[in-house]
């Protein structure tokens, strides 16, 4: 199984391009269309996003991971093995959550290729042909891959505090894992505290909350409305965790 996780749309040839490549490099092969609009251009709020949303899928699995705003350039282009899973995509940070909290992990450069890769389309080109080549059940050799160190960016918190996605309702989530914040923990968006609720139903409808989502991130929502409308806030927007009183 392939899931794609790329800021590309699914208006367009892109999506649709990409996955071309791998049923013609693995025919037959499942697809998961996991968000096809992760933050646009913003590897490091995606990387929130990915490491929460990966492990709803089984070891085995290959990640497609293209959120990528410096492609053609010199960054490299990596596989890493976290857990059992694979992902595939370029070395800018969008798998540094994952590694540090992944019990097994291994880092692979993707050996390049010497003729016909697009600058700008290293998704369909160069991403796509290893990451089916890997759910194929191929060695890491065979599908183009060197074992080798990649960037690392050690200055990016364990999870962040700030805006990593806006949902079809205008719900804001959240870089920050919810179990990791104590009870009576509130966060601040805006200038305006907001407590935590179990559901939306729970609050009075129009009013701000926090909540675990089904993911485990902090997300803020309105119960039938819309947060992101309510704070003028998006993906990138700092949030501040106002800790219990002792």
């Amino acid at each position: 199984m392939i899931a794609l996780f790329t800021d590309f749309g699914l208006e367009g040839p892109y999506t649709g391009q990409v996955k071309a490549v791998i049923w013609r490099e693995a025919p037959g092969l499942p697809i998961v269309d996991l968000f096809a609009d992760a933050p646009a251009w913003r590897p490091r709020e995606a990387a929130y996003l990915l490491a929460a949303y990966a492990g709803a899928l089984p070891a085995g699995s290959v990640f497609l991971c293209v959120v990528d705003p410096t492609v053609g350039s010199d960054r490299p282009a990596v596989a890493v093995r976290v857990d059992g899973r694979w992902f595939v995509g370029p070395g800018n940070g969008l798998f540094e959550p994952m590694l540090r909290r992944g019990a097994e992990t291994e880092t692979f450069l993707i050996r390049p290729v010497a003729a016909g890769v697009s600058a700008s389309f290293h998704g369909r080109d160069l991403f796509a042909p290893v990451a089916a080549r890997l759910a194929k059940g191929r060695s890491p050799e065979a599908a183009g891959l060197t074992p080798g160190a990649i960037p690392r960016f050690a200055d990016w918190p364990d999870d962040l505090a700030a805006v990593v996605y806006v949902d079809v309702y205008g719900n804001l989530m959240t870089g920050l894992r919810a179990d990791r914040l104590a009870d009576g923990t509130m966060l601040m968006l805006a200038g305006q505290p907001l407590p935590r609720a179990r559901t939306f139903s729970d609050m009075p409808v129009g009013t701000a909350f926090w909540y675990k989502n089904a993911n485990d991130l902090a997300e803020i929502a309105v119960n039938c409305g819309r947060a992101d409308m309510m704070f003028n806030h998006g993906v990138g927007d700092a949030v501040q965790i106002i800790p219990p009183k002792a």
